[in-house]
C-alpha cells in the first residue's frame, strides 16, 4: 500500500521540490521567530545568519514586488459583524503592493506560481487593517513546523538528485493534508495578471459585533477583471517582467477593482487549520470593493515602509488561534526591523539598476 501512495505521488516531485525551494526563506524565519526546531540546538545556533542573506533593503520573502494606491469602498453590508469603523459605507484610503512568490527582487516573474496582494486600510478612526493575501487557497501543512518537515523531507540526495523516499514517506504520513496541496500544484495553471487573480487571507480571523458576538471568517480579494490564466508552457516563454508590465499598462488606462468577500463558518469549521478549506456553500458577505488606480515602484512608493503584518487588526477584528497565524508576526518583524536598518544605514538598493537608496 505505501510504495502504490509514493508511486502515485512521486510523479509530483520536481514541481513540488520548485515550490518549497522557493519557500525555503520563509521557511527559515519560522524557525527563527517560533523556536520550532528540537530542543538541544537553538533556532540562533542552526540557523546563523542566513537570514542576513539577502538583497539590502527587500523583503525577506515575496522580495519582488510593487506599491499601488486606491480607495476602499466599504458597503456597509458587514457592519452587523463587526464593531470596526472600515466597515461603514465610506470610502477610505488604502495602500498596497503586488508581489511574486521569490525572495530574489530581482527574479523573473515566472520563476514562481504565486503572487500576492498586501493591504492596509485606514479608518475615520485612524485605526489600521493590514492584510496579505496568496493566490493559494490554502497552506500545504497545519501548522508551521510543517514547513519545516517539507524543506526537511523533499531535499534532495547528492548520490540521486532527488529526495528520499522514506523521508517522503514519513512526512507524509505526520502531514497527510499536504497531499492535496502537492497534487494542486502539480496540475496548476499559473496566473497571467495580477488584475485577474483572486487573493485569499487562507488564516482564519474573527469579527466581533456590538452585541459581542463572535463570526469566524476567511476573506478573499475577488476580482472584477476576468480571470487569467496561461499554460505551464505559455508560462514558461513569458517575459522577464510580464505581470508587473502588464499591471502597469492596465492600471494607466483604467482602475481595477477587487470585491472584499468574507467566507462566514459555521460549526465545526476547521478555524485553527490552515490546510483545511472551508465547504464552499458558507455563506459569504461583500463588505466592499477595492478600487486601485495607481501602481508606483516598491523603492518610491509609500508600501515600502510598511510591515504587512496579518496580525495587525483593528478593535472590531481579532485573531483566530491558528498556530500559523501566530507564527507569522515574528517573521514581519523580522523582515520589517532588518529593512529599515538597511535603509536607514543607505544599504538598500533599487530594484532595476541596482543603485544605493540613500
Amino acid at each position: 500500500m505505501l510504495k502504490n501512495n509514493l508511486q502515485g505521488l512521486w510523479k509530483y516531485r520536481v514541481p513540488f521540490l520548485g515550490i518549497f525551494s522557493i519557500a525555503t526563506a520563509l521557511v527559515l524565519a519560522f524557525a527563527w521567530t517560533g523556536g520550532f526546531l528540537g530542543t538541544g540546538v537553538t533556532t540562533k545556533e542552526f540557523l546563523g545568519d542566513s537570514l542576513d542573506h539577502f538583497p539590502p533593503g527587500y523583503r525577506r520573502a515575496h522580495g519582488k514586488g510593487m506599491c499601488f494606491s486606491g480607495t476602499f469602498h466599504a458597503s456597509g453590508e458587514a457592519v452587523p459583524l463587526s464593531t470596526s469603523r472600515i466597515f461603514l459605507p465610506a470610502n477610505i484610503p488604502a495602500i498596497g503592493r503586488f508581489s511574486i512568490g521569490t525572495v530574489d527582487p530581482h527574479a523573473a516573474d515566472n520563476s514562481t506560481a504565486t503572487v500576492s496582494m498586501a493591504l492596509m486600510l485606514v479608518g475615520d478612526d485612524k485605526s489600521q487593517w493590514r492584510m496579505k493575501l496568496n493566490n493559494e487557497p490554502y497552506f500545504a501543512t497545519r501548522d508551521a513546523e510543517g514547513f519545516l518537515a517539507q524543506v526537511e523531507a523533499f531535499e534532495p540526495v547528492a548520490a540521486t538528485g532527488q529526495p528520499a523516499p522514506d523521508k517522503v514517506a514519513a512526512f507524509f504520513q505526520k502531514y497527510p493534508e499536504a497531499r492535496k496541496s502537492v497534487e494542486r500544484e502539480a496540475n496548476a495553471t499559473w496566473p497571467a495578471s495580477f488584475a485577474g487573480t483572486e487573493y485569499n487571507s487562507i488564516n482564519a480571523f474573527v469579527l466581533i459585533a456590538a452585541d459581542g458576538k463572535r463570526q469566524p471568517v476567511r476573506w478573499s480579494m475577488r476580482p472584477h477583471a476576468a480571470v487569467e490564466m496561461l499554460s505551464k508552457e505559455a508560462h514558461a516563454q513569458a517575459s522577464h517582467d510580464f505581470l508587473f508590465d502588464e499591471i502597469t499598462q492596465r492600471v494607466g488606462v483604467a482602475p481595477l477593482y477587487w470585491d472584499l468577500v468574507f467566507q462566514l463558518a459555521e460549526a465545526g469549521d476547521p478555524v485553527n487549520d490552515p490546510s483545511q478549506p472551508w465547504p464552499s456553500n458558507r455563506k459569504e458577505v461583500i463588505a466592499g470593493t477595492l478600487e486601485v488606480n495607481q501602481v508606483v515602484e516598491q523603492t518610491h512608493g509609500a508600501c515600502r515602509d510598511i510591515n504587512f503584518d496579518p496580525t495587525l487588526v483593528p478593535s472590531g477584528i481579532a485573531l483566530s488561534d491558528d498556530p500559523v497565524l501566530a507564527a507569522r508576526a515574528g517573521i514581519y518583524s523580522q523582515s520589517y526591523n532588518a529593512r529599515l536598518r538597511e535603509i536607514g544605514f543607505g544599504k538598500a538598493t533599487d530594484a532595476v539598476g541596482k543603485k544605493e537608496i540613500k
